[in-house]
């Protein structure tokens, strides 16, 4: 067990990750989370109401799998596998957090300032939720893909709109921690 709970060096992730992406280009498949979203949307009828979600959603089985397996294997992390919640975070980065009111930075995963129960109720919080799933969401569909698929499959594939967009994804994120977080808190 201590082998599995352990961070895997980049010499062992690598070529792991790089093999699933060999099966995936070999069997004509493409990885991304976000593309289940309108799966998702597909099964529950949305072709009804709009074309875009008419499509055979049984061809995407493997992908929903995939999502099933991403969302045991991170409850089974979290339950049996994790040490503890705490989070090995950079001094720097908690007095940073600190000082724009997020407190006990590291001590979970999710901060009790953005995530807590009390916090999405507020006006304040749910906005902030509404809009980040919002912009998020359709950032995704807008690029054409997630951050993960465009990632790891476009820049593995050496595809331009992916490397523009995981540059956007970056400048985004940048722009977020650096700018608008500290106006939000």
């Amino acid at each position: 067990m201590e082998f599995i709970s352990q961070p895997w060096a980049w010499y062992v992730a690598g070529p792991i990750i790089a093999f699933v992406m060999f099966l995936l280009y070999y069997f004509g498949e493409r990885f991304g989370l976000s593309s289940n979203l309108e799966t998702f949307c597909s099964i529950g009828g949305a072709g009804k109401f709009v074309d875009y979600f008419k499509i055979d959603w049984k061809q995407n089985t493997w992908n929903l799998i995939f999502v099933a397996g991403g969302i045991t294997g991170g409850f089974i992390t979290s339950q049996w596998l994790s040490p503890t919640d705490t989070v090995a975070l950079n001094p720097q980065t908690i007095q940073d957090l600190a000082a724009i009111g997020i407190q006990n930075a590291g001590d979970t995963y999710l901060p009790d300032e953005i995530f807590s129960i009390e916090t999405m109720l507020t006006l304040k919080g749910f906005i902030i939720l509404l809009v980040a799933g919002i912009m998020v969401g359709f950032g995704a569909r807008w690029a054409g893909g997630c951050t993960s698929g465009h990632a790891i499959v476009g820049l593995s594939n050496l595809e331009l709109p992916s490397l523009i967009s995981v540059i956007g994804f970056f400048i985004g994120g940048l722009i977020m921690t650096w700018f608008i977080l500290p106006l939000l808190f």
